[in-house]
């Protein structure tokens, strides 16, 4: 046997070409488009603005819960009928949502393309929204939250954003809201959120052999029905940071290990650091290989893992750490963890590490953005964050060009060692004293 002592260099990115962008006005809403030359299968995703920024404080879930009615069949056919219009087109409706907007989309042969528009319209502009169903989903949707909730970490979360963003915001509350928000909708909810934000034309990204493709039909099938124009996109979201760092222990009587969540306030996603941000976010740990899991899990054995990164919306972002510690080495972990992101800040990063983190970032593009369904996920990231079309086909040599300087100052800029909340969930009568002890900040009552 032989045995390997020294961790292998990084290899040589390879390149990738993102396909031209096609963008066109048709029938009162938006078209974005990604010729795939030779494709046998095609995306066709719809593209609202309205994400759960938009639902009402004491509303968080409504959005979600909207989500999975519309597939309990449409004002044209029952569930029944709708599912085996779909399935009769080997095809499936997707949905997803965050912060900025909401998503459907179906993945299909080309030839059979606008028949699948036509039905994904169907569900998005008219759903069915029988009380009975929109009720029944709605307590499918509590019921697995709750259980989610009985595991560590959500509870962790919601106190981490609701520190950083306030919890009189929306963005201060869960993405998915809790399991009491949740419960706590009615059928009005459900159908006034649908009729507000439901029919506006939004942009429909299509990601497929255009050649093959009649763009303008597909979008006459999508928009059709709809009206009231474009949403009002508001700007980024000023969050301040806090003045010192702060202590919020979540108390989860007798767990064996606690939970810890770190986090700050950072840039929006247009921000012009983005990539040194994430090149500095890789290095410190946004990969098996980054000084926070080498230090924690490698040399300490605190650990199985631990992640850090930045991660941002359309008005607001943040930087965060998290990871799951045993309960006797709670705040050792935690006093590791600050120094290690202390230390970024301070120091930034090295060449080495750097070399490391931009050929795998770099690297996952040729890996990531090879089907359909990626490019079309591209595609939507250039209409939320308002990126230029040739954001993508320049992303790769702006990963690889960028050097220590940059991804330092950027690691300088927007780390906030200082400034981080420190949430911890776990046996409070065990771990207090420790956490008091450490001197690291102030902990909250």
């Amino acid at each position: 046997m032989t045995l390997i002592a020294d961790r292998p260099g990084p290899g040589a990115a390879r390149p990738y070409r993102f396909p031209p962008v096609v963008r066109r006005a048709v029938a009162g809403g938006q078209v974005v488009a990604a010729h795939l030359p030779g494709q046998n299968l095609a995306v066709a995703l719809l593209l609202l603005d309205v994400g759960a920024g938009q639902e009402p404080i004491g509303k968080e879930g409504l959005s979600g819960v909207l989500a999975k009615a519309l597939e309990e069949g449409t004002a044209q056919r029952d569930a029944a009928a709708y599912a085996l219009a779909v399935e009769g087109l080997g095809t499936a409706l997707s949905t997803g949502l965050d912060w900025d907007s909401f998503q459907a989309s179906v993945v299909i042969p080309v030839d059979r393309l606008s028949a699948a528009v036509e039905l994904l319209a169907e569900a998005v502009r008219t759903p069915r929204l029988d009380p009975a169903d929109v009720r029944r989903v709605r307590d499918d949707e509590a019921t697995a939250l709750r259980m989610d909730w009985a595991n560590p970490g959500p509870r962790a979360d919601a106190a981490l954003r609701a520190d950083l963003f306030g919890a009189q915001n929306r963005w201060g509350r869960p993405m998915h809201g809790d399991p009491e928000s949740v419960a706590g909708l009615d059928v009005e909810d459900v159908t006034v959120f649908h009729s507000e934000w439901f029919l506006r034309p939004g942009t429909l990204i299509v990601a497929g052999d255009l050649d093959r493709i009649d763009l303008d039909a597909l979008a006459a099938a999508a928009f059709a029905g709809t009206g009231g124009g474009p949403a009002e996109r508001p700007g980024p979201v000023e969050v301040p940071l806090h003045s010192e760092r702060r202590i919020i222990l979540v108390d989860r009587p007798g767990s064996v290990q606690s939970t810890l969540r770190l986090g700050h306030p950072s840039p929006h996603r247009a921000h012009p650091d983005h990539v040194p941000m994430t090149l500095a976010g890789t290095v410190l740990g946004g990969a098996f290989t980054s000084r926070l899991n080498h230090l924690l899990r490698e040399v300490h054995g605190y650990t199985y893992g631990i992640r850090g990164d930045f991660a941002a919306s359309r008005r607001f972002g943040r930087f965060a750490v998290s990871s799951g510690v045993q309960t006797a080495v709670t705040a050792l972990a935690l006093v590791e963890a600050v120094g290690e992101i202390t230390r970024t800040q301070v120091g930034g990063v090295t060449e080495e590490e750097l070399a490391v983190a931009r050929s795998w970032r770099a690297g996952q593009l040729s890996v990531e953005l090879q089907s359909p369904r990626a490019i079309a996920s591209a595609l939507t990231t250039l209409v939320v964050h308002d990126l230029p079309d040739d954001y993508h086909a320049r992303l790769r040599e702006s990963l690889l060009s960028a050097d220590v300087a940059q991804v330092s100052a950027a690691a300088a800029t927007h780390l906030h060692p200082e400034a981080l909340t420190l949430v911890i969930e776990g046996d409070a009568a065990v771990i207090r004293d420790d956490l008091e002890a450490t001197g690291l900040a102030t902990l909250l009552p």
